[in-house]
């Protein structure tokens, strides 16, 4: 059916109300280094942070459905990049050298191991986060004989959020034109069969390295955005593997039906992560496990197909069974019928009382 000018007309209505509400959002977000507090903006940190990792990552494993470990891997490449130049170059150009690394390291990864999928992708990203922590910690003690960096720069907690800010927004916009291009597309059947995506001439090696280097990149700017914050680096905190886990369960608490699914996973995990940090740093692992546990068994969809059921469920007609319904719509249906007493009283409870029980000789 060809779309009408009706529909383009709601179409284009919907997509200015969207960039409206999403661009106040970003207003809002930028105020917050002059409304919050040096503990409010600290937090605003690692929230924006987590807000970058989480949608970069579902940029590749959303759409693909080949769930990444390997997000510490880059998280502590960019951090670690940064760490070891900055004392050698400015600050920026340290950034796009631990971009450039980042893409480099995804290429090469993406290459020789995504044609494998299922388990043994986990399994591998997660093995290649330990090796590159591994390899950072022998080289540390064997070549500089030292155990971390320090990083001292004029980049303070105020531009670090308004950098993660602005990567947030560069992911968000990436993601949007990406579902509505035919390389999105693309990856959406990827992720469906890649069998099928084969055989209607999609170039599934290309597209999904291409895709894996675009989130890579992106996870890798994050650690060197955060490596100022910090001001002490070392392998076994740059490369910590409990990033790759937290992105996991993040993205699959938010859900990766939307584009913004994911940021309803981060939002209530980063509070209660702060909390439990705070006040029960020891059940903090334990907590993790148990969340996974619930979004596996009760929430497979996350939040976001929570809400679109809950959604679905209230536009439809209230159908109720017939147990509480029966006497009800007949009530309904009594009471609204004219009211007529020719007879009086009298007349109409015994026709109500005829309707309930017959004469004898009304009986077959």
């Amino acid at each position: 059916m060809a779309e009408t000018a009706e529909d383009r007309r709601r179409r284009r209505n919907r997509a200015i109300a969207a960039i409206a509400a999403n661009g106040s959002l970003v207003a809002i977000l930028a105020a917050a280094p002059w409304l919050l507090s040096d503990y409010g903006l600290s937090f605003m940190v690692n929230l924006m942070s987590s807000v970058v990792l989480t949608m970069a990552w579902s940029l590749f494993s959303g759409t693909t459905r080949l769930v990444s470990l390997a997000t510490s891997a880059f998280f502590g490449v960019g951090m670690y990049t940064v760490a070891v130049l900055v004392k050698a170059m400015p600050l920026y150009a340290a950034f796009a050298a631990a971009a450039a690394a980042g893409a480099a390291l995804a290429l090469v990864v993406g290459v020789l191991t995504l044609r494998i999928s299922g388990m043994f992708f986990v399994i591998f990203g997660f093995g290649l986060s330990e090796m590159i922590r591994e390899l950072t910690v022998w080289w540390e003690i064997n070549q500089t004989h030292t155990m971390g960096r320090y990083v001292y720069v004029a980049f303070d907690t105020t531009m670090i959020y308004e950098h993660l800010l602005a990567l947030a927004v560069v992911v968000f916009a990436i993601g949007w034109l990406l579902r509505r291009s035919r390389f999105g597309l693309g990856l959406l059947l990827i992720g469906e069969d890649e069998t099928i995506a084969r055989q209607v001439g999609i170039n599934v090696a290309f597209a999904k390295v291409a895709i894996f280097v675009v989130s890579t990149v992106f996870i890798t700017l994050t650690g060197a955005l955060m490596a100022p914050r910090f001001g002490f680096i070392n392998p076994n905190f740059a490369f910590n593997p409990l990033v790759s886990f937290v992105v996991v369960i993040m993205a699959f608490l938010g859900g990766l039906q939307r584009l913004w699914g994911p940021l309803l996973g981060v939002v209530p995990l980063a509070v209660l992560s702060e909390l439990l940090q705070t006040e029960f740093p020891f059940w903090y692992s334990i907590f993790l496990g148990v969340i996974f546990m619930v979004i596996v068994y009760f929430l497979p969809r996350g939040a976001t197909g929570l809400l679109e059921d809950g959604w679905a469920a209230l536009g439809r007609p209230l159908d109720l069974p017939r147990g509480l319904s029966g006497p009800l719509r007949d009530a309904w249906a009594w009471l609204s019928r004219p009211i007529a007493l020719p007879r009086g009283v009298a007349g109409l409870i015994e026709d109500r009382w005829a309707k309930i029980l017959p004469r004898p000789s009304e009986k077959r």
